[in-house]
């Protein structure tokens, strides 16, 4: 296994990789990240959804530190902090403009 570098932007790379199964796009890409970073070994990511009662929410949280599962010796239950937010709320201007080009919004 190659040791993979714990930082902000790997850490993205990863979150990359969690797709939504209801618009298949990636969480990074539907704007639902306002905080990511490393710190002495631990991660902390600040995120929210697109609706408060969002069925999904346990499914990110899964997948995300499944993602985070990369990084040699960071203990992905222990290691790694996520919270929710909704200060402020989501909001579709909040889409990259690549995965707006995906979904065929202008």
């Amino acid at each position: 296994m190659w040791a993979v570098k714990l930082n902000q932007k790997n850490i993205y790379k990863q979150l990359k990789t969690v797709i939504d199964p209801e618009t298949g796009i990636d969480l990074v890409g539907m704007g639902l990240f306002y905080d990511v970073r490393a710190d002495e070994g631990k991660v902390f990511i600040k995120m929210t959804l697109t609706s408060p009662g969002c069925p999904l929410v346990d499914l990110f949280l899964d997948q995300i530190r499944e993602s985070l599962g990369v990084f040699v010796g960071l203990d992905t239950k222990r290691d790694v902090e996520i919270e929710i937010t909704f200060d402020p709320p989501w909001v579709p201007d909040m889409i990259s403009e690549e995965a707006k080009a995906e979904l065929g919004i202008d």
